[in-house]
Formats: structure tokens, C-alpha cells, sequence
């Protein structure tokens, strides 16, 4: 019997939507959409089906994603990046840690952005060591999602050996060494736990190396960047989703009552104009993110373009339509009844989140003039 993962979305997102004020506004964790991702087997969705995972596609993680976003941009963004940190521990993780997160028992993330290359996520300048059957890391995180939530992070340091770029590993939160400093209090996404994390001496068994030495930078490339891409893009197109409805649901209800008429906002062609044009931005966007998992699945050549295009897009055209979206619903947008202003928030991160998108315009900008990316 097939997993009918639209329907566990749906589920998800209803638990979502009860806590997504109060996640916001007391910037909290939002255990309580994870509890329901786990419940429902969304934390599973990705897992090989030889350790009893659902064995769905990046698309299928991208529709669970929008879903849940239109309801709560930090619910998404958590587990976005324990999709993009599964995808790792697919292809590299021992069999006992893939069966956890099928189980529920293991929610993954992220640690890769630093103090010191900060954007450049894929050049980390953090460090680590072999000492006998143990490598020992040091490092100063900048930001890592679900810092406290998690139970383990998909790290990146310098390799052990050699020149490469990085290797990566599998930290578990409670490692001895590990600090995590300070609670979130940020514009948006409030309630996705993200916090600097300093490595000082952490000890983890070399066994928990994901993929060869030095071969960081590959699977940052290779698996990372498209799961990560295509899924921030996936958060952006659900909080843009929810704001056309938001404000379209505003226009229409909206009426002036000293005039005879009693006409409301959407009787004002300026105002129509405006919600088309928040539809049919986000349209574009869509198609353009759904033929993207289209080249990904049918390895075209042009896939790797179409991963950075997107993301971009998806981060661009939430930010415009959340602009259109507060200057329709006017001083009400202010307000937290209408449930814009938390949108109009959650759009800002990511188009600044690595890559961001002035990064993606040059990476694409270099791609079409036949210039190589890092160099």
C-alpha cells in the first residue's frame, strides 16, 4: 500500500497552523508539527525503503514542504533541513542511524555555515583531527538550524588529510565540546532554533565520516545544494502561496462603510491589478521550480542552472509579493488578525540564507557567459 504523503502533509500542516502564532511570537521550536512530522511518517518520507523508509522523491519532499510553509515558515524550514541532511546520511550513514530517522528516533540538520567564510558555505575553515580510532573537531558555527532540536548535524570541516575543500561527518548534538549559543531572536522564522554552535575538542569515531576524506565538497555539490535549493524554494513558493490568499481574502471582505455602495477593496481595479499581479508571479516561479525537479529527474544538462535559477526565484518573488501583500492590505498589514505581517517576515530569509540570491544571480551570470562558478 502506497504512503499517501499529501494526506500526512495536510495533517501536518493542520498542527502547524494551531501553533504557528505562538511558535512566531514566542520564537519556539515548533516540537509540536515535528511530533506531528514524525507521527505521520514525513520524517521518513525520504528514507530508502530497504530500512522501511517511504523511498519519495526530492518532489515529493518539495509539495510536503510548500504545504506545511503556508501555514508556518519555521515548521518548513526545519524540515528542510532535515530532508537536506537525510539526503547525506542516505548515501553515506551506517544502517543503524538510517533506521532512526525511519523510526522517528532522529532529526537531522545541517552545520555548515561559519564565522570565518560565513556565505561560502562549501569552504569551511574549521578543522579536524585524527587521534586514534576518533577524529577531533574544532570549529565556530555560525548559524545551524534546529541547534537544539536536532539530534545530529551533518558537519563540515577541513579533511583530515590532503588539500580538498572538506570532509563531512556526523556530530551528535549532545557531543562532549559542543556549545550552542543563545536562542534565536530573529526577524522571521522564529521559531526555527537556529544558533551559533562552537566546537571545542569534540571527539567523534571516525566511523561517523560521511563519505571519503575530503570529499565534502562533492556531496555539498552533488546531493546538498540540489535538495537544499530546490526545498528552500519550496518554503518560499508555500509563505508567497499563503500571502496571495491572505490578501486576496482581505480584498474581497474588505468594504468601505461611509459610502452608499459599501464597495470592497477588490471592487478597486488598482487593487485587482495588484493581486494578479501577486498570482501571477508566484505561477511563474512554480513552473519554473516544478520543471527544475523535472530536469533533476530526467538528468538533463541544464539541471544544475536550473537548481540555482530557482531557488532565486522562489526567494525574489516571495519577497515582491509579500511587498504587494502590505501595501494592499495597507495599516491592517501591520495588525496580526490578517496573518500578512508573519509571512511578509518569513519571506526575508532566503534570499539572504547561502547561497544567497545576489550569489546565485552571479553563479547563473557566470554560467551563461561560459564563465567556471568557483574562481
Amino acid at each position: 500500500m502506497s504512503f499517501d504523503f499529501l494526506a500526512a502533509a495536510e495533517q501536518v500542516a493542520a498542527v502547524a497552523h494551531e501553533h504557528a502564532a505562538a511558535v512566531d511570537h514566542e520564537a519556539r521550536f515548533p516540537i509540536a508539527t515535528v511530533d506531528a512530522a514524525r507521527r505521520a511518517g514525513l520524517l521518513a518520507l525520504t528514507s530508502g525503503t530497504d530500512v522501511g523508509g517511504h523511498g519519495l522523491s526530492l518532489r515529493a519532499a518539495g509539495q510536503v514542504i510548500e504545504r506545511i510553509a503556508r501555514e508556518c515558515g519555521s515548521s518548513a524550514m526545519v524540515l528542510t533541513m532535515h530532508y537536506a541532511g537525510n539526503a547525506v546520511l542516505e548515501q553515506h550513514a551506517a544502517p543503524a542511524v538510517r533506521r532512526d530517522v525511519v523510526a522517528g528516533k532522529h532529526l537531522s540538520t545541517l552545520a555548515f555555515s561559519e564565522a570565518g567564510s560565513r556565505s561560502h558555505f562549501w569552504a569551511p575553515t574549521s578543522t579536524a583531527r585524527k587521534e586514534g580510532d576518533s577524529a577531533v573537531l574544532e570549529a565556530r558555527k555560525s548559524w545551524v538550524t534546529s541547534a537544539n532540536g536536532a539530534t545530529a548535524y551533518v558537519w563540515s570541516s577541513r579533511p583530515l588529510a590532503g588539500s580538498e575543500a572538506s570532509t563531512l561527518w556526523l556530530v551528535p548534538r549532545a557531543s562532549a565540546g559542543l556549545a550552542i549559543q543563545g536562542p534565536f531572536d530573529g526577524i522571521g522564522l522564529r521559531g526555527n532554533d537556529s544558533a551559533p554552535v562552537v566546537a571545542n575538542n569534540v571527539r567523534v569515531p571516525l566511523a561517523n565520516r560521511l563519505g571519503d576524506d575530503g570529499a565534502g565538497f562533492g556531496i555539498m555539490m552533488g546531493t546538498v545544494l540540489p535538495t537544499f535549493a530546490m526545498l528552500i524554494a519550496a518554503g518560499s513558493l508555500g509563505l508567497a502561496e499563503a500571502l496571495v490568499h491572505k490578501t486576496a481574502q482581505h480584498a474581497g471582505g474588505t468594504r468601505y462603510a461611509h459610502l452608499a455602495t459599501q464597495n470592497a477593496l477588490a471592487d478597486l481595479p488598482t487593487i485587482r491589478a495588484y493581486i494578479a499581479r501577486m498570482r501571477i508571479q508566484v505561477d511563474m516561479a512554480k513552473a519554473l521550480w516544478q520543471d527544475t525537479f523535472g530536469a533533476l529527474e530526467q538528468g538533463r544538462a541544464d539541471a544544475g542552472l536550473r537548481v540555482l535559477e530557482t531557488k532565486a526565484a522562489a526567494a525574489e518573488t516571495a519577497v515582491q509579493v509579500g511587498d504587494i501583500a502590505m501595501r494592499v492590505c495597507a495599516g491592517m498589514a501591520f495588525r496580526k488578525e490578517v496573518g500578512v505581517e508573519r509571512l511578509f517576515r518569513d519571506t526575508r530569509a532566503a534570499m539572504i540564507m547561502a547561497p544567497t540570491s545576489d550569489q546565485l544571480f552571479d553563479f547563473v551570470g557566470k554560467a551563461v557567459c561560459g564563465m567556471p562558478l568557483f574562481g
